[in-house]
């Protein structure tokens, strides 16, 4: 199975979009969305069915047992998260801020004070006409990356026959970016022509070379700064870095994607930019392209 990865330096450039055309020009039958933070890929693909939900465990997390708490304050006193309270009874934990360091249950003279495993977020995998793995964190939980590796576990496994997946990633380069391209045979960079574009491509593709992952790059709205966009091809072309093509921004394309819609399923010169740049894409993952 070739692994194509879909990402961005920052937010907003675009990659979605460029994945779920993807997605339909490929006719792809795997596909995963690994931006667990906020995953939005679902909305563009229809006819998905109800998932298959598995809890994800993340890091522990403090419970007090408010009939054995005597609210002494000793754990209060000891957390450096300010994530105890008290309503005067009883000691409780604020699930958001306990950070699971353990602290608190050494020091209850009560022993009312445990870890317990957190539910940390969610992973579902559909599979009515394709498999689609996809996750959501829950608000003020960490470990996205090991969630990251989850969403492509689940998609690995059941989805192995397939010849190609696409998996769209989170923006920046972090630690789910680092989980979500580890394994993958060719990442797609789809960069934005503006000063923060530049420098979040330039160290996404700092990145990429630490893994040894060969990189892409294309240029989203390429027509908002032409300038930016020579500057990307420049250097693309000066570090020897593949560069696929560039996207004009589109109306057409604003509200097909307000509609939930894929650009793929339009005749518009965005959708005809971005067949373009999956040609050359494709070209690269089967070895057409040195």
């Amino acid at each position: 199975m070739k692994k194509l990865l879909i990402l961005s330096g920052k937010g907003g450039t675009g990659k979605t979009t460029t994945a779920a055309a993807f997605i339909r020009f490929a006719v792809a039958r795997a596909f995963a969305d690994c931006d667990v933070d906020a995953p939005n890929l679902h909305l563009v693909e229809s006819n998905l069915g109800k998932p298959e939900r598995f809890d994800y465990l993340g890091s522990q997390k403090a419970v007090i047992d408010p009939e054995k708490c005597r609210n002494c304050g000793a754990c209060r006193s000891v957390c450096r998260f300010d994530a105890i309270n008290t309503d005067g009874k009883a000691c409780s934990i604020n699930e958001f801020s306990c950070e699971g360091c353990g602290v608190c249950t050494t020091v209850c003279p009560q022993g009312a004070v445990t870890l317990h495993d957190d539910v940390a977020g969610e992973v579902r995998l559909y599979q009515r006409n394709c498999t689609f793995a996809t996750a959501e964190l829950k608000m003020g939980r960490g470990n996205s990356g090991k969630l990251v590796s989850e969403v492509k576990l689940a998609l690995m496994h059941v989805a192995q026959g397939a010849n190609l997946a696409i998996i769209d990633g989170s923006p920046g380069i972090g630690c789910p970016v680092i989980a979500s391209m580890s394994g993958v045979d060719l990442v797609l960079i789809v960069a934005e022509p503006s000063v923060s574009g530049i420098s979040d491509l330039e160290r996404i593709l700092k990145t990429a070379a630490v893994f040894r992952t060969k990189a892409v790059v294309c240029v989203n709205k390429w027509d908002t700064s032409p300038e930016k966009t020579a500057a990307i091809e420049r250097f693309c072309s000066e570090n020897e870095i593949p560069y696929a093509g560039r996207i004009p921004y589109d109306a057409e394309a604003s509200v097909s994607i307000n509609k939930g819609e894929s650009i793929a399923d339009v005749d518009c010169p965005a959708s005809r930019a971005l067949r373009k740049v999956f040609d050359c894409v494709m070209g690269m993952l089967k070895g057409d392209i040195a």
